[in-house]
């Protein structure tokens, strides 16, 4: 019988959960703190080990076996604050031909030498990786469903009408985020829980296994904010900081930029959206920049004090948050399907494609994000060019658009125009 909360709302990566368990030893499920690993695992789980509890880790480092011996799937939370959880739970699958034994929980990579000499086997063929993320518009309920990505691969996708949403609705569920505690948040509390995150992180987080200065890396995050959806380099970012920053918050190099920005990745705070190539026609021309983005648009949002008021009245940053909160769907989606995001750019022309959905079996599909139905005309003009200078053509090209309710096949490029609002897997 499973440890399922009564208020547990279904997740996408739960199909995932339950075939990994059909067929690795264990899983390990990573992702950003609070977007929801612990209460997935246990829908799957039977017994569940806490090791954020300072009294079961004591037990563990007395011996592994007092934990690992529950009625399984066990779930063991936070496993990487106790290293040896990991080989230890590989042995113990090695020691049975059963399937389905553990499921590990981390919001944080190992970071620590000492920690990571712990571990002595990577867990291949035994323990299954699963990345999660926060909740997609669909999870959350704020999406019909109406638009699939399957239906326009298969090209069965019917011409109608979504339910209508306002711009401030649209606004509130960027600053609100796809954080499950915060799905029925009161409209006007929505932006406490991000804000809280942020201070989470600056407060203690980012001092996983060194001294890491408070004002440095808010400005990191500030600029990180700024440049939301964009491909920018460490360069801009330096840059950027120096324009905003005093004497004390500047970042003075490189090698301290990679160091902060690494410790953001490895607590699943921001993400990088990789730059596509294949099939391009001048390939000595493709950009390979990655396009950053928070694991959560709420975040970026939180960083620079946007409220539904700024963003609709700044309507050009309101865009880089939507095709944020875009591509976290985009991403939840195609990884449900087994695929990969990307992004593209030709660095001579300019040529850009907001994301590409690279398909399992090496099919793709090319999207363009825009906020607003008037400029339809504009993303279907860019996504011909792309389409003109592809050896092998996409499967399908798609405009998703935040403020319409329309949901078409334009019928003379073959386009589909889709409002998020309408999208799922």
């Amino acid at each position: 019988m499973s440890l399922r909360r009564k208020e547990y709302i279904d997740r996408l990566v739960d199909k995932k959960i339950e075939e990994y368990l059909s067929i690795f030893g264990a899983v390990s499920i990573e992702g950003p703190k609070w977007c929801g690993k612990t209460w997935a695992s246990l829908n799957h789980a039977n017994s569940v080990v806490l090791l954020d509890k300072e009294e079961m880790r004591e037990k563990a480092k007395l011996s592994l076996d007092l934990i690992l011996e529950e009625e399984r799937p066990e779930l063991i939370d936070e496993w990487n604050l106790i290293p040896e959880v990991w080989d230890a739970v590989r042995r113990k699958c090695d020691e049975t031909t059963e399937k389905g034994n553990f499921i590990l929980t981390c919001s944080t990579k190992l970071t620590d030498e000492k920690q990571k000499e712990k571990i002595h086997h990577s867990g291949a063929g035994r323990i299954g990786k699963i990345q999660m993320h926060t909740m997609s518009l669909y999870e959350s309920g704020d999406s019909t469903g109406k638009v699939s990505i399957q239906d326009m691969l298969n090209g069965t996708l019917k011409n109608e009408l979504n339910d209508k949403i306002t711009l401030q609705e649209l606004a509130n569920l960027i600053i609100r985020g796809g954080w499950p505690s915060n799905i029925k948040t009161p409209e006007d509390k929505i932006g406490i829980l991000p804000k809280s995150y942020i201070d989470a992180i600056l407060d203690s987080d980012i001092n996983d296994n060194k001294k890491r200065d408070k004002n440095k890396m808010t400005m990191l995050l500030k600029s990180l904010a700024r440049n939301e959806s964009s491909i920018a380099n460490k360069n801009t970012l330096l840059k950027d900081i120096g324009e905003y920053a005093n004497e004390k918050e500047t970042i003075e190099s490189r090698i301290t930029i990679d160091d902060y920005l690494d410790v953001l990745n490895r607590l699943h705070i921001i993400e990088n959206q990789n730059a596509y190539s294949e099939n391009y026609r001048s390939p000595n021309r493709l950009g390979k920049s990655v396009k950053r983005h928070f694991t959560d648009p709420s975040l970026a949002c939180s960083c620079l004090d946007l409220t539904k008021e700024k963003l609709i009245n700044d309507l050009k940053t309101f865009g880089f948050m939507f095709e944020a909160l875009v591509e976290r769907d985009l991403r939840v989606y195609i990884e449900y399907l087994e695929g990969k995001l990307y992004h593209f750019r030709d660095n001579v022309t300019g040529l850009e494609v907001d994301s590409i959905l690279e398909f399992s079996d090496g099919e793709y599909a090319a999207v363009e994000i825009k906020l607003g139905f008037n400029e339809v005309d504009i993303a279907k003009k860019s996504l011909m060019n792309f389409y003109n200078n592809m050896v092998k053509k996409p499967k399908f090209m798609c405009v998703i658009v935040g403020y319409t309710d329309v949901i078409a096949k334009d019928p003379e490029t073959g386009i589909y125009i889709v409002p998020i609002t309408a999208l799922r897997p």
